[in-house]
């Protein structure tokens, strides 16, 4: 029994990215739908606005979870409103779940936390998480400047604990599932679409991030260092277009994309690819060869 479809409720493992003001009930719906899972995500700091959007969801009747990026929370308001909320799954991320794992199973929520770091895997572990989400270099947002790869990370945490791990950077397809899956993985988050080449920034300071290639990132990149003010036109960035605004937040998956497509098309191709080539690989595996 794959352990995420049991604590998510959904027809397919695949989950998808609480990406800040993105994440909301248009995007999550559409992938609920599919099949997957829709994530409402809190860390725009939008807190009547994200609460707005876990009631819309919650009306649909689609499964669905919330993400709580617990470093950018401004108090415990959406902590208490998620509680009461009737949401059944969490994925809590950048900072430490101690505080948070209680009052969320409290109630009866499924609570995995993001981590980039094994250390951190097994913290989290200690303290009664559910599931991991592997976090790694590859994908969009906040990271780990030491940039592990998803692949390296999540070898080295499955080698430590049998939890249920979710992998999370680098894949956008059946092939990274199916090679996700080989490594422990029980399910996976995808997040990056419709764009074309990424940048770390910020490696010698905090945030660090993986953002689109712009004009901006590049003299960002470049410095080595980001302004403490570099996100703040990040709402003129997606809903006014206007790329040089901030960086945009991404993943290197951007490079593997060529095709614009549904969340219903990404997430049917995705679950074929993936059968198509475990089949294949099962193949080897019977006749025990390697053609």
């Amino acid at each position: 029994m794959n352990r995420v479809l049991a604590h998510t409720g959904v027809k397919y493992p695949i989950i998808q990215a609480p990406m800040g003001w993105i994440a909301r009930t248009q995007l999550a719906s559409a992938v609920s739908r599919a099949g997957g899972l829709g994530i409402i995500e809190t860390s725009s700091g939008e807190t009547q606005n994200c609460q707005a959007e876990i009631t819309a969801m919650s009306a649909l009747g689609l499964p669905f979870g919330v993400n709580l990026p617990i470093r950018f929370l401004k108090d415990d308001a959406m902590l208490r409103f998620v509680c009461g909320s009737g949401v059944k799954f969490v994925t809590t991320s950048a900072g430490s779940p101690a505080k948070f794992i209680a009052p969320l199973k409290d109630v009866g929520i499924v609570v995995y936390h993001a981590v980039p770091t094994v250390d951190a895997a097994m913290k989290c572990v200690d303290a009664g998480i559910d599931g991991l989400v592997v976090e790694g270099a590859e994908g969009g947002g906040f990271k780990n400047p030491e940039e592990v790869s998803t692949l390296v990370l999540l070898q080295a945490i499955r080698a430590r604990t049998d939890v249920p791990l979710v992998a999370a950077g680098g894949i956008c397809d059946g092939r990274g599932m199916a090679a996700a899956f080989a490594l422990g993985a029980e399910a996976i988050q995808m997040g990056t679409r419709f764009v074309t080449g990424t940048l770390v920034l910020n490696k010698k300071s905090t945030p660090c991030i993986r953002s689109l290639k712009s004009a901006r990132t590049q003299a960002i990149y470049e410095a080595g260092l980001m302004a403490p003010d570099a996100l703040s036109g990040i709402l003129q960035l997606y809903f006014g277009g206007d790329m040089e605004a901030a960086p945009a937040l991404a993943g290197q998956t951007a490079g593997l994309i060529d095709e614009i497509k549904s969340a219903q098309q990404i997430i049917d191709d995705t679950v074929a690819e993936f059968f198509t080539i475990t089949a294949r690989l099962g193949h080897l595996a019977q006749s025990r060869s390697f053609g």
